[in-house]
C-alpha cells in the first residue's frame, strides 16, 4: 500500500512543477522582460522537436524491448546516445525557433521568455501529468483493484513495474524530483540566451556549446537512473550546480543583449 506521506510527495512534486514556472513568470512579467510570443514558440518548439522529432528518431534506434540500443546492449552507449539526442534535438529546435520563426525577435526578453516557455512545457509533462497519472495509479493500488482495472491494456511486466516503483519511491525522492525542476528551468533560459547570441551575433559555435552543455545535463540523472551512481544526493547536488552556473550565466549575459541589434547584424 502506498503511504499517505508518500502520496503527500506527489503531491508536493506536482505544486513545485506548476509554482516554480508561475514564479519566474510573474517576475517576468512584474520586470516588463516577458514576450509573449517568444514564450509560446519556446512551448512550440518544446513539443515538435523533443516530443515528435526527438520521439520519432528513437523508434529508429531504441530496441523496445528493453533500455538498450537495437545494435549494441551497452548502458552506457544507451546513456550517451540519449543525452545527445536529448541535446540535438533540443539546440536545433531553438535555433530553428529563433533563427526562422522568431526573426528580428532577440532581445533579451526573447531569450528568457523562450527559456521559460520550453522548462515550463516540460515540467508540465514531467512532473504535473506524470504525477496525476502516478496519483492515479496509487488510488488503484490501494484500493486492491489495479490489475482488474488496467491489466487488459497494460502488459503484467509493465504493470509491476509501475506497481514496485510507487510502492518504493520514497517521501523524500518525489521531493527531490519537484526541487529538480527549479534548477532545470534556469538551465533552459541559460541555454535559450545562448542560442538566441549564436544568432544574433552569428557566432554559430555556440549551438554547439549548447548541445554539448545539454547533453551533460541529461546525461547526469541518466548516470544515476543507470545505476553508475548510486546516490541520489550526489546527482542532486551536481543538477544544482548546474542550476547556479545557469542563474550567473543568465544575469552575466544581460550586458551582451544591450548591443543593438544593427551593431550585432553588421559583424555577421
Amino acid at each position: 500500500m502506498v503511504t499517505k506521506l508518500q502520496i503527500t510527495g506527489m503531491v508536493i512534486q506536482i505544486l513545485i512543477a506548476i509554482l516554480a514556472p508561475l514564479a519566474i513568470f510573474a517576475y517576468l512579467a512584474l520586470k516588463k522582460s516577458l514576450s509573449w510570443k517568444s514564450l509560446g514558440l519556446g512551448i512550440v518548439i518544446f513539443m515538435l522537436f523533443t516530443q515528435i522529432l526527438e520521439k520519432t528518431f528513437h523508434l529508429f534506434v531504441i530496441d523496445p524491448s528493453g533500455p538498450s540500443l537495437k545494435w549494441t546492449d551497452s548502458s552506457t552507449a544507451y546513456i550517451i546516445y540519449g543525452a545527445l539526442a536529448a541535446g540535438v534535438f533540443g539546440e536545433v529546435g531553438r535555433f530553428v525557433g529563433f533563427r526562422f520563426l522568431n526573426k528580428k525577435r532577440w532581445e533579451y526578453k526573447d531569450g528568457l521568455s523562450f527559456g521559460l516557455g520550453y522548462g515550463a512545457i516540460e515540467a508540465m509533462l514531467v512532473s504535473v501529468f506524470a504525477g496525476m497519472s502516478s496519483l492515479m495509479f496509487v488510488r488503484l493500488i490501494n484500493s486492491g483493484t489495479l490489475e482488474q482495472t488496467v491489466g487488459a491494456s497494460v502488459p503484467p511486466e509493465q504493470l509491476a513495474f509501475i506497481k514496485e516503483q510507487l510502492l518504493n519511491t520514497t517521501f523524500s525522492l518525489y521531493v527531490l524530483g519537484g526541487f529538480e525542476r527549479i534548477p532545470a528551468l534556469f538551465i533552459h533560459i541559460a541555454l535559450s540566451l545562448l542560442v538566441l547570441l549564436a544568432v544574433r551575433e552569428g557566432r554559430y559555435i555556440y549551438v554547439i556549446y549548447a548541445i554539448g552543455l545539454h547533453a551533460i545535463v541529461n546525461f547526469v540523472p541518466a548516470m544515476y537512473q543507470n545505476g553508475m551512481i548510486q546516490q541520489i544526493w550526489v546527482i542532486e547536488s551536481i543538477i544544482a550546480l548546474l542550476g547556479i552556473a545557469a542563474i550567473i550565466f543568465i544575469m552575466k549575459s544581460k550586458k551582451l543583449f544591450k548591443v543593438s541589434l544593427d551593431v550585432s547584424t553588421s559583424k555577421k
